[in-house]
């Protein structure tokens, strides 16, 4: 099969369309559930989604290509799953490095030296709008004792792990690692480790 034309171009680009309607359903702690009549051009549908405030996760790599993860309870999925240090951009006007760099210090008791973009992408774009960001972190270095934070709730049982990013690659491919950040910030990892890290974004 041939396509006429030029080829298309794999790139997601954005491409709003006029919302009619907008009705919040729910107000949550972190995200709203809301309603949208949109229109199409030839039809109008309604979609039910989570207004979300995005999220940043941080791939920290160290002196030996080690990456970090943490075990932590995930209870609509019923699962302790190994994850990046993550977490929400619920501070108004802060910048997304600057909530990884928030985060990284808060989970991990670590700060960096040098800050990357890794990739981006949407966790369920059919039914939430979360986009979250994946930062590389490197040149780490501990938070001083007197200046960590105080982890609370599901944090506070967080268990760290290192390692190694081949070891984490293995992992997600053999179906050993589930969760999302930590799967699209693994393997991006590896893949712009294997080019030079010449993909690399500034962050």
């Amino acid at each position: 099969m041939t396509v006429d034309g030029p080829r298309p171009d794999p790139t997601d680009h954005p491409a709003p369309r006029p919302v009619l309607e907008h009705e919040l359903l729910h107000h949550g702690k972190i995200w709203d559930l809301v309603s949208e009549r949109v229109d199409l051009g030839e039809s109008q549908v309604v979609r039910e989604f989570l207004d979300h405030p995005g999220a940043v996760a941080i791939i920290a790599l160290d002196q030996q290509e080690r990456v970090l993860l943490l075990r932590q309870y995930r209870h609509p999925v019923r699962h302790e799953l190994w994850e990046p240090p993550a977490g929400l951009l619920d501070v108004e006007g802060e910048p997304p490095v600057r909530a990884a760099a928030r985060e990284l210090a808060e989970e991990a008791d670590l700060r960096a030296g040098r800050w990357d973009l890794l990739t981006e992408f949407f966790t369920s774009p059919g039914g939430s709008d979360e986009r979250i960001a994946v930062y590389l972190a490197r040149d780490l270095s501990p938070v001083p004792e007197a200046e960590r934070f105080t982890r609370e709730d599901e944090e506070a049982g967080m268990v760290p792990f290192w390692v190694s990013l081949d070891d984490a690659v293995d992992a997600v491919l053999t179906g050993r690692l589930s969760s999302p950040s930590a799967t699209v910030g693994i393997l991006a990892a590896a893949a712009a480790r294997d080019r030079g890290w010449m993909t690399l974004r500034e962050a």
